[in-house]
């Protein structure tokens, strides 16, 4: 017995070979977090309610200052709290405001109506009509 490697009597059932293909690798470069910082300002100095955009800003200087640092992993969670507290804050900045011409609006029509009743009232009271006379 030969065992002698490579061994001689051995060749390929195909006569052409194909050849593997290239293996494209691309390397980008790392995704930076964002840390939201402006809109945390925005939400801090305007009708700053429940103290949200505060909170905001405080996460957004947290995951600026990771950022700097290199813990990219830390920044985006610091930026993902801020990214929720700014629209939480947001919210409360858009809706508040809503609600509150809402009232006046729906407040001003209730006190015309109740004063129109008064008024029709009184005229009743003081001026009777000839109908009710007889």
């Amino acid at each position: 017995m030969d065992t002698s490697y490579p061994r001689e009597d051995y060749l390929p059932m195909t006569s052409h070979k194909q050849e593997p293909s290239p293996t494209v690798i691309t390397i980008r470069p790392p995704v930076v977090p964002r840390d939201y910082m402006t809109w945390s300002v925005f939400n801090t100095i305007y009708m700053n309610l429940c103290c949200l955009g505060f909170v905001a800003l405080a996460y957004s200087v947290k995951a600026r200052d990771q950022k700097v640092a290199g813990d990219l992993e830390a920044a985006r969670h610091y930026g993902s709290k801020a990214k929720c507290y700014n629209i939480l804050a947001t919210m409360w900045n858009v809706a508040l405001p809503l609600v509150l011409i809402a009232l006046v609006v729906t407040g001003v029509l209730h006190l015309s109506k109740l004063a129109q009743e008064s008024m029709d009232y009184l005229a009743y009271r003081l001026f009777p009509t000839e109908d009710e006379d007889k």
